[in-house]
């Protein structure tokens, strides 16, 4: 009876045992699976759209589902995605994105799309409804972020160039270990062409010591406590960090407004390696 007993024991240990290699090696293997991420570098994979919100009159949010639940894009922080689509005349238009999301967001990934009454992939974003595909390849970008590589970022952004920025803060801010500072002016034409106000106001809100954002508008309403007209030098010195060797100014936008940055930048002070545009 004793040797039953004890074969009992050996019996139920080593199924325990069995059970538990069985649960790390599937651990182990989701693990994998979710951190390789979705994207091919070389060619482009069709992704579904699942959920389509409209923001404004010409912006709307696009949701669209990775294979499983549990998998990731795998897009490094401040690189982007080149999406391929149609334009009016049925001729193939490839452009970059940022998506609004990380890899922290499992299952799917989120793009904020401006469309621009002429422009040709605004057209395929336009006509896209919930249950087409959208063909993506990547990753893309010179840009590497590192947590801690930088004291702080100066951003400067215009329209649509909000999207590297605001995935550049989120991840910043989102990790615990990472102590970086981020400073953006954003400019606009109007109020209602602010793109992820609310989500930046969330940032300011729940992370005041981190992140700081000013808002500058070409057209402001009546009662306005931003910026007005341009960013200009001393927009850019009065809420930026100054010149240093552990900083970097980045800055996305239209290119005349990329290019007054750059020149804004060179007179204040900051070096090429303080500068990066997407």
């Amino acid at each position: 009876m004793e040797f039953l007993q004890t074969l009992d024991t050996q019996i139920i240990v080593g199924v325990a045992v069995a059970l538990v290699a069985i649960g790390a090696g599937a651990f182990y293997f989701y693990s994998s699976k979710k951190s390789k991420g979705c994207l091919d570098p070389e060619n482009f994979k069709k992704f579904k759209l699942v959920k389509r919100k409209q923001l404004s009159h010409n912006v709307a949010k696009f949701t669209f589902e990775l294979p499983a639940p549990t998998s990731v894009l795998g897009l490094p922080i401040g690189q982007h995605i080149s999406c391929s689509g149609k334009d009016g005349q049925g001729e193939e238009v490839i452009k970059p994105y940022t998506p609004t999301t990380l890899d922290s967001d499992v299952g799917y990934f989120e793009l904020v799309i401006k469309m621009y009454p002429q422009g040709r992939m605004s057209h395929h974003f336009r006509e896209m409804r919930v249950g087409d595909y959208l063909a993506v390849k990547g990753p893309k970008g010179r840009f590497k972020y590192q947590p801690g590589q930088v004291r702080a970022f100066g951003m400067l952004a215009g329209g649509s160039g909000i999207t590297p920025m605001f995935q550049v803060a989120r991840a910043i801010l989102e990790n615990p270990k990472d102590r970086t500072k981020v400073h953006l002016i954003y400019a606009n034409v109007t109020e209602e062409d602010i793109l992820l106000k609310e989500e930046l106001d969330g940032l300011a809100t729940n992370y005041p010591d981190r992140f700081k954002v000013y808002y500058v508008l070409n057209q402001p309403p009546e009662v306005w406590h931003g910026g007005v007209g341009f960013i200009s030098k001393e927009m850019i010195q009065n809420h930026c960090p100054a010149p240093a060797v552990d900083i970097k100014m980045l800055r996305c936008g239209p290119p005349p407004m990329n290019k007054a940055m750059a020149a804004h930048l060179d007179d204040l002070g900051y070096t090429s390696e303080m500068q990066f545009q997407f």
